[in-house]
């Protein structure tokens, strides 16, 4: 079990009204240092597929959020693990989210990509007063649930809070 201290800053600005919030980096995450970067992971194809667009680098993804008003980070800063999977997880030390509330106050809502982000988050936070939704994973290994499942549901999401 090695210690891990998150890799990269969150992306978000002043603009940013949902927050989408995964568990930790996964390992492919690490290497190529931005979110949701595992070849088999739904994040990115989702948002491609609802928005009609190809986000290729980590660059234009990026810039494809703050114009959307879309911001990333995950719930916890550091921990203790031996591989990708969020059951791995241990002594967890979690993101400063009352600090990051206070600092964007245009943030309407946080948006959980999985069960184990939200349970963390609810972990520490239960008292933080901020909207909340749980998604679903977009991990390959949420394989329960079909990509077009998957994407109907971030759809739903999205048009309730952002014009697509």
């Amino acid at each position: 079990m090695n210690s891990y201290n998150h890799p990269f800053l969150p992306i978000l600005d002043q603009n940013t009204r949902i927050l989408f919030l995964g568990s930790f980096p996964s390992i492919a995450s690490f290497e190529q240092a931005f979110y949701y970067a595992h070849p088999r992971n739904a994040f990115w194809p989702i948002l491609e597929a609802i928005f009609d667009v190809h986000l290729e680098t980590n660059e234009v993804k990026k810039a494809f959020c703050l114009e959307k008003g879309i911001g990333l980070w995950d719930v916890i800063g550091s921990c203790e693990r031996s591989n990708s999977s969020d059951t791995n997880l241990k002594n967890c030390i979690p993101n400063d989210f009352k600090k990051l509330l206070e600092e964007y106050p245009n943030i309407q809502i946080l948006a959980f990509t999985g069960k184990k982000s939200h349970d963390l988050f609810m972990k520490f936070f239960k008292d933080l007063r901020v909207e909340r939704v749980l998604l679903p994973s977009t991990s390959p290994a949420h394989a329960a649930m079909k990509f077009e499942e998957k994407k109907a549901i971030y759809k739903t999401f999205l048009d309730s809070f952002l014009t697509l």
